[in-house]
């Protein structure tokens, strides 16, 4: 027991360190690339990109991949803000959540021009 509470205390400390390290903005950036971080999560996207909105069986047979897989990668895109979900029983509608959509286009846009402008592209 004692060492459970040692191992909790150490993961807990571990955790304060971590969470002050990086700024919000950091946070947010990679929780966008995190969830634009696999192919069916793109093609989800590029999918909603060019609809108003779609519900979740159009988005289901577009992909070759089983419906539980198709909620996960949902749930994960809606979690980072990049779409939203509404419930119309018995079905779910999904968009492109504009706000955050300009907002991950601004950001990618600052961090991929910081690096150009700061560096000339030399070796390492």
């Amino acid at each position: 027991m004692l060492n459970f509470i040692l191992y909790f205390c150490i993961l807990f400390l571990i955790y304060e360190i971590m969470k002050n390290r990086f700024t919000e903005k950091e946070e947010r950036l990679a929780r966008f690339a995190k969830a634009m971080g696999h192919p069916v999560r793109v093609a989800i996207l590029n999918f909603l990109a060019s609809q108003n909105d779609c519900f979740f069986g159009a988005i289901h047979e577009m992909l070759p991949i089983s419906k539980s897989t198709v909620s996960q990668h949902l749930t994960e895109l809606k979690n980072s803000g990049l779409i939203q979900g509404e419930i119309l029983p018995p079905k779910v509608k999904y968009c492109i959540n504009p706000e955050n959509w300009e907002l991950a286009k601004e950001m990618f846009n600052e961090f991929m021009n910081g690096y150009s402008s700061r560096k000339k592209y030399k070796e390492c």
